[in-house]
């Protein structure tokens, strides 16, 4: 559990299969290019317990992946179709932060050192802050744990990508940038849906957006991937551990062969720097596959032809380094 996203502490749900590759994913699909890139942190920015060094040059072939996170009206469409209960459904509850709760008479409790975070009744994917609350059809869906990610993929026959694939993707080819524009936050702040104010009692809203914003706000990266950090947590294929970076193979990595949490990338509107700097390319999170939160949700990926021209990207941060942040996590 992290301060960005509580893990639920809940016995495990019953997950219904939808049957393999019936459905249809209407997401815009973005090419990458087989490459070689720097993935971890180059700036000393990150949590510690994170993992995310020692920087290290990897390889992915060509994929796909969705220009935007897939949104509640795609989710829709796989529920309509399959019947499908999400594990929050299925608990009965899920995540809500405090800001974002519109029925207090369903709160069931806080989560244990997060206090900010509110277990509430009726809260899932529909129903983001509670249930008198409904979800709009271009935001990204929520309450979605690593679970549901997965059963939607099946459905729509499609894959989570792997953590090296989601950074690969999120860079868009500029090697060692903290974002995926560059170095540094525009002076407006407002290139992405995350928290302005003081954590966790105000936030100012001055992007926007309190919560979640519809997938295609602000402007997408060089590949055309809108929102890969801020907005909401996306989960990938990987299991989660601190140390697989210092072991990762060079060659498409797929993670540990196993573990208890799935890792989340991209940061989410609650991040802030002053807590929480999880916005970042290289930032990486984690929580357990059944957990669902108000922002954690998911793209998903596909397989590409060969790429005949790989591209390699060079530079200082392709040097192993081992530095390691003293952040501390809020």
């Amino acid at each position: 559990m992290s301060c960005c996203t509580p893990s639920a502490d809940r016995p495990p749900a019953s997950v219904p299969a939808p049957v393999p590759g019936t459905g249809t994913h209407r997401i815009e699909q973005i090419s990458v290019p087989s490459q070689t890139f720097a993935m971890g942190d180059a700036h000393d920015d990150g949590v510690r317990a994170d993992g995310e060094q020692p920087v290290h040059p990897v390889r992915v072939p060509a994929f796909t992946i969705d220009a935007t996170s897939v949104t509640v009206a795609d989710f829709r469409a796989f529920v309509t179709e399959t019947g499908y209960r999400t594990d929050a459904e299925q608990y009965g509850w899920s995540a809500v932060f405090h800001l974002a709760l519109t029925d207090p008479d369903h709160v069931a409790g806080r989560m244990q050192g997060t206090p900010w975070w509110l277990g509430v009744e009726g809260a899932n994917w529909a129903h983001p802050g509670g249930p008198s609350d409904v979800a709009a059809d271009d935001h990204p869906v929520v309450h979605v744990s690593w679970n549901d990610a997965q059963a939607y993929c099946a459905w729509a026959g499609r894959r989570l990508p792997s953590e090296a694939e989601w950074e690969c993707a999120a860079r868009a080819g500029l090697p060692s940038l903290r974002y995926p524009w560059g170095d540094e936050l525009p002076s407006d702040g407002h290139a992405l849906n995350i928290w302005q104010g003081s954590f966790p009692g105000t936030n100012l809203g001055a992007d926007g957006y309190i919560t979640t914003a519809p997938v295609r706000t602000f402007a997408p990266n060089g590949y055309g991937l809108w929102q890969p950090v801020g907005n909401v947590w996306e989960w990938v294929a990987d299991w989660f551990s601190p140390t697989y970076y210092a072991e990762s193979p060079a060659d498409a990595p797929r993670g540990p062969a196993g573990g208890t949490a799935k890792v989340i990338r991209g940061g989410s509107y609650l991040c802030h720097d002053s807590y929480c700097n999880r916005y970042r390319n290289a930032a990486r999170s984690s929580n357990t596959p059944d957990s669902s939160t108000g922002n954690m949700g998911f793209r998903t990926a596909g397989s590409s032809p060969p790429d005949t021209s790989p591209v390699t990207l060079t530079g200082p941060a392709m040097r192993r380094t081992d530095r390691r942040s003293s952040v501390s996590e809020g």
